[in-house]
């Protein structure tokens, strides 16, 4: 028997108050994006574009309760996580499934029950869409559970790996709502169907760059304030915790913090020492500099990619000739790499070793015993990893920098954010 409007509209704010008071997280989020009824002709299930709810009343009709909660709380969080600000030059609908992919197991982890072929693999779990979106089939022809309204246009953004127009367009026609039965069957009646086309919303256009720019910021905001209010009802933790947690970090290039590091510990100065009397009665300020020993650790366990390391071994280079710096390299995994330590003088350049054995597990031990046994005390280690391993359990006597892949933490020293 179909429902009539007013109570799929009361089954959604039903599901609403319940995440409210169980989930105040993904409640607090799900209250910033007003209920909008679509029509299926764009909207087979749900949607967002980043300012609103939007929802084929047949679909919802067709779900349970708990799983209505999942679709508001998967729309929430693709607005949260500034999902529609974030695909930047990559394949449209690669992108959407990368970003279903980082969004469902998070809510899946929290206790929330999906729907019906909600895409959910473990071994994405944990994962960004931007580190999913490199280990999906360029030619999956997979389908979210939702519409991504915010960003329709497939050939902007990348190659769609040779697809043709006709393909381009299927992926653009609606899909046919779950469970939604036959023609006629399971809908409203003719009267109730007139009633919900009057008042179903039409397709939004895609956000503007403008827009994206603004509902990003006021997203954030709202991110980090659903978390405050979790946190002090004390109903927040988990994998969401932790990818909140690593979303609110301050987001400053690393580069740019690995190169105010090297330049402050690098301590050119001027000195005033008095000169030899032969020299006249002047003092004269003389440039004094000093040789800068940089130790590079660099994490081989396979987590780090060949061009991610690439890109860290040219920066580092391009930075060790500013400051003079000698720079000792020191690739592990569980042990130290054959033919470690790898020695470059200041006017060497800072190249990646022929050969680095790697892809076992990983700890950091090696690295500081190295360090310990042979006396060397460098004026700065910069460590290259996802830190995930096991750490001294005492901090050396010499500063470090932690370069992390990743969310995970370092139990000392300074971290600096990766990607």
């Amino acid at each position: 028997m179909a429902l009539h409007p007013t109570a799929i509209e009361t089954k959604l704010a039903a599901a609403r108050t319940r995440l409210i008071l169980d989930k105040p997280f993904l409640g607090a989020l799900v209250l910033r994006l007003p209920l909008r009824a679509a029509s299926d002709d764009w909207c087979p299930t749900t949607a967002t574009d980043a300012r609103a709810f939007y929802y084929n009343p047949d679909y919802i009709q067709s779900l349970s309760l708990d799983q209505t909660q999942f679709m508001l709380a998967h729309e929430a969080l693709h607005c949260a996580l500034s999902h529609f600000a974030r695909r930047e030059h990559r394949v449209r609908h690669r992108w959407d499934l990368a970003c279903d992919h980082a969004i469902n197991p998070l809510l899946i982890d929290d206790g929330l029950t999906p729907p019906p072929n909600a895409l959910s693999l473990s071994q994405f779990k944990g994962l960004t869409a931007e580190e999913i979106y490199p280990l999906l089939d360029e030619q999956d022809d997979s389908e979210t559970l939702d519409t991504h309204a915010y960003d329709r246009d497939n050939r902007r953004g990348g190659s769609q790996s040779g697809m043709t127009e006709p393909d381009l367009d299927r992926r653009e026609r609606p899909r046919t709502p779950p469970n939604s039965g036959g023609e006629g069957e399971g809908r409203v009646g003719n009267g109730d169907a007139d009633d919900q086309a009057s008042r179903a919303a039409a397709a939004p256009a895609p956000l503007t760059p403008d827009e994206r720019e603004t509902l990003a910021v006021q997203w954030q905001q709202r991110l980090a304030g659903a978390a405050q209010q979790a946190l002090q009802a004390g109903k927040l933790g988990g994998e969401l915790a932790r990818l909140i947690d690593h979303l609110l970090q301050p987001r400053l290039p690393w580069r740019m913090l690995l190169a105010r590091y090297l330049s402050a510990v690098s301590r050119d100065d001027y000195s005033y020492q008095r000169p030899s009397r032969r020299e006249g009665d002047f003092i004269l300020p003389s440039l004094r500099g000093h040789q800068l020993d940089l130790v590079v650790a660099i994490d081989t366990s396979g987590s780090i990619k060949d061009a991610e390391l690439d890109e860290f071994i040219g920066e580092i280079d391009a930075l060790k000739g500013q400051v003079r710096a000698r720079v000792t390299l020191l690739p592990c995994d569980a042990s130290l790499c054959e033919g470690a330590p790898f020695r470059y003088e200041p006017w060497e350049e800072f190249r990646r070793p022929e050969k680095i054995a790697g892809g076992g597990g990983t700890s950091f031990l090696p690295v500081f015993q190295w360090l310990d046994q042979t006396g060397v005390r460098p004026d700065l280690l910069v460590y290259f990893t996802d830190a995930n391993g096991p750490f001294p359990a005492l901090e050396p006597p010499f500063p470090v920098i932690w370069l992390v892949k990743g969310r995970a933490r370092v139990p000392w020293g300074q971290r600096i954010q990766l990607n």
